[in-house]
């Protein structure tokens, strides 16, 4: 059976000691007992880990990489993120930098749903960056997020999403707030003969989310915008891959900062907005843009962009969403940036704008596709 391998930076003072901490991280993964007392049967069996390859990366860094047998992570995607980094993402001085997933743990985890593809043929956006305006803010009522949706939609959007923030709170509870976006997308979809897609944020206590999910999609939702990060990389791989659902995931990165900020632990960018997204079958990833209020290194939002569309990636290549700074002035930028596969999140830029939210839709569009086409 194919063997799944995750390279990590070790940050150690000489080769010696690097080596001694692969050693353990390949212990601490899999068995979390001392060398000495693993049965020569499980050792047999392949389920410990092996450090596979160790060198230096530059002053004080190492990169190791250790395999992993499959029957360590099991079927179910949690587990194969506890066999990743899970006891070992408590000590200082190690990163996941890379995860090669293997055939054996890419047939138990296929990944995304839809992908590039599939999202363009769903939107009918054959080509060029989507639009994708975000419903907001938090404490207004059912009616006036309704309205919103409406004029985005009229204006030539082509994703209608919810913000995080916006689940089932008393202003404007989950399903209320659904059947209305919905009957206000239908309606503009009626004037214009072109829908936007529709993605609630998914809301409810863990033992309520399964009927919010149907009920939203029964509604007339288009797809989901899951918080990984708070709900579970676990159910967001369990909601894309539910064939009674089939609809599209987008990962939204609230609660994920702590992963990726620190530069000696935690995830490389790309491995966390990238790599574990697709692996989870995301279908879109939400990431901090480049030049906005999160800090973000135009560096990091590339490495991003890459792991989501990388044909080498696992799964079928998936959409970067940058957001955040996002503006109809930057969208020259932006469009060299990232390139034509990329979803355009627009939030307070456009609520500025009030009743003429559609005119900053209709010139974002305008200026992608002039970006897009030079």
């Amino acid at each position: 059976m194919s063997r799944f391998s995750v390279t990590y930076r070790i940050f150690a003072p000489d080769l010696a000691d690097a080596r001694a901490r692969a050693e353990g991280i390949a212990l601490e993964q899999t068995v979390e007992v001392p060398r000495d007392v693993v049965p020569d049967s499980v050792v047999e069996a392949g389920i410990l880990g092996q450090l596979e390859e160790i060198g230096r990366e530059g002053d004080g860094r190492f990169r190791a990489v250790i395999s992993y047998s499959p029957e360590s992570a099991g079927a179910e995607f949690t587990q194969f993120l506890n066999v990743i980094f899970g006891n070992s993402s408590i000590q200082r001085g190690l990163r996941v930098i890379a995860i090669a997933p293997g055939p054996e743990m890419l047939a138990r985890h296929p990944g995304a749903r839809f992908g590039i593809a599939g999202l363009r043929r769903l939107s009918g956006r054959a080509q060029g960056g989507l639009i994708a305006p975000v419903i907001k803010p938090q404490g207004l009522d059912v009616a006036a997020l309704a309205e919103i949706a409406y004029r985005c939609a009229l204006s030539g959007a082509d994703i209608v999403k919810e913000d995080h923030g916006i689940t089932d709170q008393p202003m404007a509870p989950f399903r209320a707030r659904v059947e209305a976006i919905c009957a206000a997308l239908a309606r503009a979809a009626s004037e214009t003969g072109r829908r936007a897609l529709y993605f609630p944020s998914v809301a409810g206590h863990s033992w309520e989310i399964r009927d919010n999910l149907h009920f939203a999609r029964d509604a007339g939702a288009d797809g989901f915008l899951i918080m990984p990060g708070l709900l579970g990389f676990g159910l967001m791989r369990a909601i894309a891959s539910d064939p009674d659902l089939a609809l599209p995931v987008m990962s939204h990165p609230s609660f994920l900062g702590p992963y990726v900020l620190s530069s000696d632990t935690g995830f490389e960018h790309g491995v966390m907005f990238g790599t574990l997204q697709r692996l989870a079958g995301a279908d879109i990833s939400v990431f901090p843009n480049t030049g906005g209020r999160f800090g973000f290194t135009r560096d990091e939002c590339a490495a991003i962009a890459t792991a989501c569309r990388a044909g080498d990636g696992p799964g079928t290549p998936i959409l970067p969403s940058p957001g955040g700074g996002m503006s109809v002035e930057r969208a020259g930028e932006m469009a060299a940036m990232y390139g034509p596969d990329v979803v355009y999140l627009l939030g307070g830029s456009l609520l500025r704008l009030g009743a003429r939210i559609g005119e900053g839709i209709a010139a974002m569009r305008d200026a992608v596709d002039r970006a897009d086409a030079g």
